[in-house]
């Protein structure tokens, strides 16, 4: 079967991330990048070492010479909406980077649109690929009887300059969505309400809120907390944030690196001794990114559909828009995709 064509839309340090997961994936071949400065693109092509790519500053020029079967938009948040719709009209399927819009009208707009124009539109949740959630999951899935409490705390400082220091809310814009996705991924439940509070200590370098503090309910009357800082220097959390759930039969924890350890009560067995259990990664094909693409790229195959289809990554990104309605309103809101 002949590979894929992919024309990928910008040309910053996850663009050229992107493009070299593409060049590396057998069954893809990039035949166009796109950027509002064509030097950086020329500049992306020197650094991951392609040829035969199209040089372009122009969507509508890209699609009309390369023909993609689709396009990966790796471009700033507030241009996603205009990239992914403009493909999805013409009929070219979407990989975008989160978020998917800048807002649910947007959202909902694009999940729309994929569904009238029968294109798929998929959000790069990569850190869902990733052996070591997947083995949490598990073991949660297979011991607990249930999860009543599931709780992550993510703290970092990157220095990244650009347009994430000047954002108004970066860190439930920019990451929190990857942990709201995976406790979703987690749990197999859905949001429900949410209480938060975000807030910018007075040492960040970030003009916006930095840190923040979320207690969702999920469906099923499951209790999700969240706490995270992208301005806390000194004993950082892993990037995937570290984990402990709570269900009937034990607990269970995830540092974001090592393998997951439970202790349960094996069976259910009340007033049984607690067992002490450590879940080996998940063997799986790829990580991150290039799992990500992989999948998606099945998908296109086969027509079954991926894991973060807009339809499902919608509800996640949902809970990100709630999150900062309540912070705003202080008060509890309801998530509604």
């Amino acid at each position: 079967m002949r590979p894929r064509r992919a024309v990928l839309v910008g040309a910053g340090g996850m663009g050229r991330t992107w493009a070299r997961a593409i060049t590396d994936n057998p069954d893809v071949s990039l035949v166009g990048w796109v950027d509002l400065v064509k030097g950086r693109v020329v500049e992306g092509v020197e650094a991951v070492g392609l040829a035969n790519v199209a040089i372009e500053d122009d969507l509508e020029v890209a699609l009309a010479k390369c023909s993609p079967d689709f396009v990966v938009d790796v471009t700033a948040p507030e241009a996603h909406f205009e990239v992914t719709r403009r493909c999805l009209e013409r009929g070219v399927a979407v990989l975008g980077e989160k978020p998917m819009a800048a807002n649910l009208d947007e959202a909902r707009d694009l999940v729309a649109c994929s569904r009238r124009t029968a294109t798929l539109f998929v959000v790069s949740q990569n850190r869902r690929y990733h052996p070591g959630l997947v083995a949490f999951r598990g073991l949660v899935a297979d011991h607990f009887g249930g999860i009543g409490e599931l709780s992550a705390e993510f703290y970092a400082a990157p220095h990244f300059g650009g347009f994430r220091d000047e954002m108004a809310s970066p860190l439930l814009l920019e990451m929190a969505v990857h942990t709201f996705d995976a406790a979703r991924y987690i749990t197999g439940a859905d949001a429900v309400s949410v209480y938060c509070n975000e807030f910018n200590p007075s040492w960040s370098w970030y003009r916006g809120a930095a840190s923040a503090t979320a207690n969702f309910e999920l469906s099923a009357g499951i209790r999700f907390s969240y706490r995270g800082s992208w301005c806390a220097e000194g004993l950082e959390t892993s990037w995937e944030a570290e984990w402990r759930a709570v269900g009937a039969f034990g607990s269970a924890k995830w540092d974001g690196s090592n393998n997951p350890v439970a202790e349960v009560r094996m069976g259910g067995e009340k007033g049984a001794a607690l067992e002490r259990i450590e879940a080996a990664p998940v063997p799986m094909p790829g990580e991150g990114i290039a799992a990500c693409l992989g999948d998606f790229v099945r998908a296109l195959r086969t027509g079954e559909p991926p894991m973060n289809e807009c339809r499902d990554n919608i509800k996640s990104f949902a809970m990100v828009m709630a999150a900062l309605a309540s912070s705003s309103s202080g008060r509890r809101v309801g998530v509604v995709a």
